[in-house]
């Protein structure tokens, strides 16, 4: 089964900038593909200094719904938005002031990639953090998601007037130009070892879960097209969580989500909306911050789904619950509430 592999090199033009990232990429290119992914076969997609989260978003789905192994190649700088204080990937047009709108939000690799077996996924990282989010990384891990390997390094902040270099991804790719691909683990030890001890900061390097964790029974539900088992089987996991933890708990909020996505890979945009209506629901009900990612995720997804709906009767069924939880929640994307309210005016002629 060919291989997918993501290759994403991203820094904010002008004075922000802490790291040439882009210069990695030739040096990656230059590997051959199957060594860059460990499978015979394999499509590279290549991101170079993109200036749009939603394009990232866009290329990491389609990599994320490939079958095969998945690997993500990531250099670049994290730095924190001001309001909610999480790490975002710094894209070519991020500024301190607008990190939240112009830079893509760390969580957004793992919400994107959960569903893809235990194992499949790999991360290597080669990131620099401004002062502000090597701080906060002191005390909050990075997180890539549980499914999922990572190995790599957070470098410390450059010195003032200087640009970082991603020396541990280029020694990643030197290492793999030999046309030889040892195991990950020795391949980033091996790169590590190339780096000075000063510039290595913190070292990420955790293998993913192995092959009994639930979402990777799922997964495969999914690929062999048996939509229905992999959303009974997900309904049982969160029948479970609810009479454990309660209705609105991550715990079973986790499997509604699921459940929800699993709609959507159903080709049930219905469904899938009024899932993600209520996850959204829930969790505001629960007193959560209508900017909260998981809030603001679960509403955009909403909106998404509806957007897909061919019958007018149940867009228009499924539309004001979305305009009054958008009014709530008008999340990153400027004239998302005018949109649902334009929509809706047309699905209201189309009736008369």
């Amino acid at each position: 089964m060919p291989g997918t592999v993501l290759l994403l090199a991203a820094a904010p033009a002008g004075k922000g900038c802490l790291v040439d990232a882009a210069s990695v990429l030739p040096v990656l290119a230059a590997v051959p593909p199957a060594v860059l992914s460990g499978a015979d076969t394999a499509n590279v997609v290549e991101l170079a200094d993109p200036l749009e989260p939603q394009a990232v978003l866009t290329r990491l789905r389609a990599a994320a719904a490939a079958p095969g192994p998945l690997t993500v190649f990531v250099t670049g700088q994290l730095q924190l938005d001001r309001r909610q204080r999480l790490p975002h990937l710094a894209l070519a047009r991020t500024t301190p002031a607008t990190v939240r709108y112009t830079g893509f939000p760390w969580h957004w690799f793992k919400d994107e990639l959960r569903l893809r077996p235990a194992g499949a996924t790999t991360f290597v990282l080669d990131l620099h953090a401004d002062p502000e989010t090597w701080e906060w990384l002191g005390a909050n891990p990075l997180d890539t998601g549980r499914n999922n390997a990572v190995y790599g390094r957070i470098a410390p902040p450059p010195s003032r007037r200087s640009l970082g270099t991603p020396a541990y991804m280029k020694a990643v790719a030197t290492i793999l130009r030999s046309g030889h691909r040892p195991p990950l683990d020795q391949l980033h030890q091996q790169a590590l070892s190339r780096l000075p001890q000063e510039s290595v900061g913190y070292v990420l390097s955790a293998q993913g879960p192995e092959a009994g964790d639930p979402h990777a029974l799922i997964s495969a539900a999914v690929a062999a097209r048996r939509h229905g088992d992999a959303d009974a089987l997900a309904a049982h996991h969160e029948l479970n969580a609810v009479r454990a933890h309660g209705p609105a708990s991550e715990e079973a909020l986790h499997w509604s989500e699921v459940r929800a996505d699993l709609a959507m890979f159903a080709g049930d945009p219905v469904r899938s909306c009024r899932a993600w209506l209520a996850v959204a629901t829930t969790r505001l009900t629960a007193g959560q911050a209508p900017d909260a990612p998981a809030v603001e995720a679960a509403v955009d997804r909403a909106h998404h789904q509806w957007g897909r709906i061919d019958d007018p009767a149940r867009a228009r069924e499924l539309g004001p619950a979305l305009a009054e939880l958008r009014a709530r929640v008008p999340g990153r994307r400027e004239g998302a509430l005018d949109h649902v309210h334009k929509h809706l005016s047309q699905l209201q002629t189309l009736s008369s």
